[in-house]
């Protein structure tokens, strides 16, 4: 990669001279996904971010690039088609980042999945989805069920389904998306470069002006096109715009805990009914499981959003429910996340029966703004808002050559990988290498970083601790390729070990620290700044102690 794309000052100083065909606002899975589509094509393309990237809804997610079974429910079944397509698109371009997942979804007595409806929903799922024959859908007795996964209450269980899902790191994507437009195809992309003000020529938007978050500055920057893709805070710009019109944003929460997985060994990923008709999932993931989500209206602060206990409760006495012998408590929460979801406003509906269809806003001015949809769906969103983005500026592009779509054929950076089977004979690989340390850093490695991964095991400090010489190699890593600006950055969205592996974490904070002072040549201010805001994600996600 062009190392001017990575330098911050030197990136800053030539947006000041530069004028871009097209400017996004908005670092999350959207955005990334649009400055890789425009770029690509053709484009002279630009990417803000106020915060890190993925700091918004993109890193806080289920973290699964799920073909929407709920869906179906409410009868969306274009809905179901697109993301059940696009799955498959996106696992092929990354199989390392996008792994496939059985999910095991059981029907009880009294439930709200009888063995006939399921079995005839998930193969209308299957059908829709476009699912591989050998991961088709398999409707198994309650023996089956059991042997699947033993800790199932067999006085209620009838049944389940099993059927195909995928898991992915949704910061970890978003980030890959970005860093694939900015080596493969020069966009431009910046974190910390907040948008606080449209410019305008005659009535129509020509740029923004933006405050660098880190260093103070204030610069001005020309663009033919912008897209406004800033999720939860799509509003607050089409208010600048004065294009706020009828529709809006109906902002719902959605919270996730974190559970050591002794607490709840379950043997696979699980999709379970709860009392009220919605649906939890339990997810493992190495040491720990995880379980989201809930869905409820939200009117407070999108910059800090608090997790509350009822909503803690909600998730742990689904689990007690389901689980009759595991009977989770607040004490065993390790870490929990909260994010917003962007959603379309629709009169009388409750949040979860509100669509998760993506849509596009154009403006008088030109402005064209972008809100839902889903993780699983960014690919074909940011193909139809460039479609919709050239066709309106065809003028203002005459001269550029532009290319038709083909992000389905960009294998993301850290492949390519021509199967999953290539991503296991590669992580064995690694696990050689690896030998001296747990099982589980093999997999993380290469679900996070693919092929990257050779890169950071070669930085190892073999006089060190080996997990602390990994941990340390790691970061040097992720602020030679991936922006990373505060010690946060690195351990909620690059490696998500504020969730994952908060122990860990809290046990080398101190090196960490004293690594990014180095690195950076920070001030005894800059210093200060990063343990308090390291301690405050702390405290967010361990409110649960």
């Amino acid at each position: 990669m062009d190392d001017s794309l990575l330098d911050r000052s030197t990136l800053l100083h030539s947006l000041k001279t530069e004028s871009f065909d097209l400017i996004v606002i908005g670092g999350g899975i959207t955005g990334a996904g649009i400055a890789l589509d425009a770029s690509s094509r053709g484009l002279k393309t630009l990417l803000v971010e106020k915060n890190d990237f993925a700091s918004g809804t993109s890193s806080r997610s289920t973290k699964l690039i799920h073909g929407g079974l709920r869906y179906l429910k409410q009868f969306e079944i274009g809905l179901v088609h697109q993301v059940g397509r696009e799955r498959a698109i996106v696992h092929k371009l990354a199989p390392h980042l996008v792994r496939a997942e059985k999910m095991l979804l059981p029907f009880k007595k009294g439930g709200n999945f009888g063995r006939m409806l399921t079995s005839i929903g998930l193969k209308i799922y299957d059908l829709l989805a476009g699912v591989d024959e050998k991961d088709k859908r398999v409707i198994l007795s309650k023996k089956q069920a059991l042997t699947h996964e033993p800790l199932l209450d067999p006085n209620s269980l009838k049944g389940a389904g099993l059927y195909a899902e995928y898991r992915t790191d949704d910061a970890r994507l978003t980030i890959e998306v970005i860093k694939t437009a900015t080596s493969k195809y020069g966009a431009k992309c910046i974190n910390y470069l907040e948008v606080t003000d449209l410019t305008y020529n005659e009535g129509k938007v020509n740029g923004i002006n933006a405050k660098d978050n880190i260093s103070g500055q204030h610069i001005q920057i020309k663009g033919k096109i912008l897209i406004n893709a800033s999720g939860p805070w799509v509003d607050e710009l089409r208010t600048k715009d004065k294009s706020l019109t009828d529709k809006r944003l109906h902002l719902t929460k959605g919270i996730h805990i974190v559970v050591d997985y002794e607490k709840f060994p379950i043997q696979q990923a699980l999709y379970f009914d709860v009392t009220d008709g919605r649906m939890i999932f339990a997810i493992p993931r190495g040491k720990i499981t995880y379980i989201g989500t809930t869905d409820t209206d939200y009117f407070g602060s999108k910059e800090e959003i608090t997790i509350e206990q009822k909503d803690v409760d909600y998730l742990l006495t689904a689990v007690n429910e389901a689980f009759p012998n595991i009977q989770l408590s607040s004490k065993d929460v390790q870490s929990a996340w909260a994010g917003l979801r962007p959603l379309i406003h629709e009169e009388g509906k409750s949040p979860s029966e509100l669509s998760r269809k993506d849509e596009v806003f154009m403006s008088e001015t030109g402005l064209i703004s972008i809100a839902g949809g889903k993780l699983t769906g960014y690919r074909r969103m940011a193909m139809k808002i460039i479609d919709t983005a050239i066709k309106k500026n065809r003028n203002s592009l005459n001269g550029v050559n532009l290319k038709k779509c083909f992000t389905r054929q960009i294998a993301l950076v850290g492949g390519p990988f021509k199967s999953a089977a290539e991503v296991e004979s590669y992580t064995m690989e690694v696990a050689k290498k690896l030998s001296n340390l747990e099982e589980h850093y093999p997999s993380y490695l290469v679900s996070n970083y693919g092929r990257q991964t050779d890169e950071i095991i070669e930085q190892m400090d073999l006089s060190i601790a080996p997990q602390l010489s990994l941990l340390l190699s790691e970061i040097k890593f992720c602020i030679k390729n991936e922006w990373i600006i505060w010690p946060t950055d690195f351990f909620v969205r690059r490696s998500g070990m504020l969730y994952f592996d908060i122990q860990q974490m809290i046990k080398y904070k101190d090196n960490v620290l004293h690594e990014f002072s180095s690195q950076f040549n920070w001030s005894e201010k800059e210093l200060t700044q990063a343990k308090i805001s390291l301690e405050r994600s702390i405290s967010i996600a361990t409110i649960y102690p």
